[in-house]
C-alpha cells in the first residue's frame, strides 16, 4: 500500500488487485472495485506508473483528446472498435457487481463513466483497459506513440 501511496500521491480506495507491476516489481495498472463507499465507481482500470501517466498527460497537453474524438467522428472501423471497447468494459464490471441497481448504474456508462461515447475524457483510461486486455483503440495508439510500459531503471520514478 506504501509505494501505491507515492505513486497516487494519497491512500488508494477500492483496489481489488493489481493487474501489472513493471519489470522492476512496482504496480502500473490496477483494478478496481466497481462500488466505492457504497457509491458507483465506473473505472475499473487504474493507471498508477508515474512514467506512463506522465507521458500520456504530455500526449493530452498536446491535444490528442481532441485528435482521437476527430477519429472517432470520421472512421467508422477505428468507432466500431471504440464502442466495443465500452461494452467490453461494461460487461467486466458487471461480472464484479452483484447488486442490480449498481449493475444498471454502471451499464449507462462506459469505462471511466463517460456517457457520450463520441468522447474521450482522457487518455490514461483507455490505455489502462488496453493494457488490462481491452481492444481500445485510443489506448493501442497511445501506447504506439509512447513505445515502452516501464521507464528506464536510471529514470526510475517510483524509488
Amino acid at each position: 500500500m506504501l509505494i501505491l501511496k507515492r505513486q497516487l500521491g494519497r491512500l488508494p480506495r477500492g483496489v481489488s488487485r493489481i493487474v501489472i507491476r513493471c519489470e522492476y516489481g512496482y504496480p502500473v495498472l490496477l483494478e478496481s472495485c466497481p462500488s466505492v463507499d457504497g457509491k458507483p465507481f465506473p473505472t475499473l482500470y487504474w493507471l498508477v506508473c508515474p512514467y506512463l501517466v506522465k507521458q500520456i498527460s504530455h500526449l493530452e497537453s498536446q491535444g490528442w483528446i481532441r485528435r482521437f474524438e476527430e477519429l472517432i467522428a470520421k472512421d467508422d472501423l477505428f468507432r466500431e472498435r471504440y464502442i466495443k471497447a465500452h461494452s467490453v468494459i461494461r460487461e467486466l464490471r458487471a461480472k464484479l457487481v452483484e447488486d442490480e441497481v449498481l449493475r444498471a448504474k454502471l451499464n449507462e456508462v462506459g469505462t471511466g463513466g463517460i456517457r457520450d461515447l463520441r468522447r474521450v475524457k482522457c487518455l490514461h483510461l483507455h490505455v489502462s483497459d488496453y493494457l488490462a486486455g481491452v481492444d481500445n483503440p485510443v489506448g493501442e495508439a497511445v501506447m504506439k506513440q509512447i513505445g515502452r510500459i516501464t521507464c528506464e531503471r536510471n529514470r526510475m520514478l517510483c524509488k
